[in-house]
């Protein structure tokens, strides 16, 4: 499990990547929260006889809560990671972004074309919320989405494996003037909460319990990845990027897509925004 994550963190599935020092950072972060999971999970010790190149930390007992995990469990534990690990690579690759669109309050969306996963988007904005309220707003609380986003009817937890992945089941909204048009989501999300910072990964995933619903067009989540991170001098305010890698399925041009998935990022940042004030105004 944790080698695939080395792996693809470290860009040796991107071999053009190996030489960025973003990468490494990024890598060393993901990797070391990785490994405090599983130390609480018992596996720590096999994984770091299996692979000696990884520095040995005795844990203190305190810190220690066996929780045995199933292996379907683990299974969804490891594409939880390696979705992360996808799309923090695809995110610190830094050639190639083309701007798309600049809106005025200052978010940013880039695009660039990677071989097997099509056209992705990038979002940079900066939020006024702290990055713990962001992680609650979108992992702890995810099922409450629908509550301020009107382009969601429901999200789902299906599956809680530990602190730090969930199953979900997603439903879009008919609304007006969505140019894709309703679909489903079954998606693995993982996430990794640092004090510096949060990353939130996920992508698609088939369960035998929940195949393709009557009347949906199940949608497919590419590796995709949140980065969120407190502004310099600022804790109340962070810095939050968004890789968007869909597959949308259907019958659509892929020009109509193009425009609509960079335009529901700037819908979403815009509900998140309004769900924030919201909230700042009844504190």
């Amino acid at each position: 499990m944790l080698p695939a994550v080395v792996k693809l963190c470290c860009g040796i599935s991107y071999p053009h990547l190996r030489s960025l020092t973003g990468l490494q950072r990024t890598a060393v972060a993901v990797i070391g929260q990785e490994l405090t999971h599983m130390q609480r999970w018992g596996h720590v010790h096999h994984l770091i006889r299996t692979h000696s190149g990884l520095k040995r930390h005795e844990p203190k007992p305190e810190d220690i809560s066996p929780v045995p995990l199933k292996e379907d469990q683990l299974l969804y534990v490891q594409q939880g990671q390696e979705a992360m690990g996808k799309a923090l690579c695809m995110l610190e690759d830094t050639q190639g972004w083309k701007f798309e669109i600049t809106e005025s309050e200052g978010d940013v969306i880039c695009s660039k074309v990677i071989p097997g996963a099509g056209k992705v988007f990038r979002l940079e904005a900066v939020l006024d919320a702290s990055m713990d309220e962001l992680y609650d707003i979108l992992f702890v609380r995810v099922e409450e989405m629908h509550q301020w986003n009107p382009s969601i009817q429901q999200i789902k937890v299906l599956k809680h494996v530990g602190a730090a992945t969930i199953v979900t089941h997603e439903v879009s909204a008919e609304t007006a003037g969505n140019l894709i048009g309703q679909r489903d989501f079954l998606c693995v999300r993982h996430s990794c909460k640092q004090k510096s910072r949060v990353y939130l990964g996920g992508a698609a995933i088939q369960l035998e319990s929940l195949p393709p619903q009557p009347g949906f067009v199940r949608a497919e989540d590419g590796p995709t990845c949140i980065i969120i991170q407190p502004l310099d001098g600022d804790m109340g305010k962070s810095r939050f990027t968004w890789l968007l890698n869909m597959d949308v399925k259907g019958w659509l041009p892929k020009s109509i897509v193009n425009q609509a998935l960079p335009r529901a990022q700037l819908d979403f940042t815009r509900h998140l925004r309004r769900r924030l004030t919201a909230s700042s105004t009844l504190g």
